[in-house]
């Protein structure tokens, strides 16, 4: 009899949450369709997509059962509101549409603010040219990320990409119209999620992600998993001003020669920040990013 409880009781991620269902993988036998107990609302836990959970099992068959635990979560997003996420894939196009490097560099201080490694790619590389691809190689691998470019169409590079994703459950972000679902699509090795049209007219993609959800690779021997979340226009960064400058780490080697402690890198008559964006050893194009994001918190902080 003991047996067979134990065998009622699976182990299994959370990957989506829709009107009081919540959709558990669970490695090898598939995605189970459950109700949480009551005991979590009165306890005021509520599952996040990313949730390690115990489900006991109503129908094998019909793949249904009841979540009856919450284990540890080793990390909690607060945007996206998510749990045990390893890292952050960071995803623009090299051309249509034309990178917003602003909004980049948001979502790097966006993710890393929140403790996630970021890897960068960049899509459609079929239709770029090397001179655009080593442009931006250069920026930003000298932020210390990790950057890969690709052709979700056509699979150029992407086991790389794939060994990076391996076992870790991975927050795939960017803006609209860059080709994430079809780079998910890609990586899971076949269709699952919808794909939006591009507007000829502002070469912007319609957004077809409502929520976030996860999705897993089945044929990694390690569980592997993505999370697509809704598609941005515009983000907050949870940070300040003073702060900001920590999320640019080609400025660490240049900051001794500042005069003044506490330099902020912009009015500041002696600065080995701007001396190292003159010489070209700071990319003009992230230094001005980091300009524009701090005089915005500044700003902010007078209201």
């Amino acid at each position: 009899m003991a047996n067979e409880i134990l065998e009622d009781i699976k182990k299994g991620k959370l990957i989506k949450g829709i009107a009081g269902f919540y959709y558990v993988h669970v490695p090898g036998d598939g995605v189970y369709e459950c109700k949480a107990k009551g005991v979590f609302r009165k306890d005021g836990k509520k599952p996040l997509v990313g949730d390690e959970v115990e489900l006991k099992c109503l129908d094998a068959e019909g793949k249904t059962g009841n979540i009856t635990a919450l284990l540890p979560r080793k990390s909690e997003l607060i945007r996206p509101a998510v749990s045990n996420i390893d890292q952050a894939l960071i995803v623009f196009a090299i051309v249509k549409p034309v990178p917003n490097f602003n909004l980049l560099d948001r979502f790097l201080i966006m993710m890393q603010s929140q403790g996630l490694e970021c890897i960068i790619c960049f899509n459609k590389r079929d239709i770029a040219t090397e001179e655009e691809i080593e442009n931006i190689r250069r920026i930003y691998e000298a932020c210390g990320n990790k950057v890969f470019f690709v052709s979700a169409h056509k699979g150029d590079e992407l086991e790389a990409l794939r060994s990076e994703i391996r076992g870790k459950t991975t927050a795939v972000a960017g803006p609209s119209g860059v080709g994430k679902s079809s780079l998910i699509n890609e990586l899971c090795g076949c269709v699952r999620m919808e794909t939006g049209e591009i507007s000829n007219k502002i070469e912007r993609g319609k957004h077809t992600t409502r929520h976030s959800e996860l999705f897993a690779l089945e044929n990694e021997a390690e569980p592997t998993y993505l999370m697509d979340t809704p598609g941005f226009s515009s983000l907050d960064i949870l940070s300040n001003e003073e702060s900001i400058g920590r999320f640019y780490p080609e400025f660490d080697a240049y900051e001794r020669d500042c005069k003044f402690l506490g330099c902020a890198h912009i009015n500041e008559p002696v600065c080995g920040i701007k001396n190292a964006v003159a010489e070209g050893k700071i990319s003009e194009l992230r230094y001005r990013n980091y300009v524009q994001l701090y005089e915005e918190f500044k700003a902010r902080k007078k209201y």
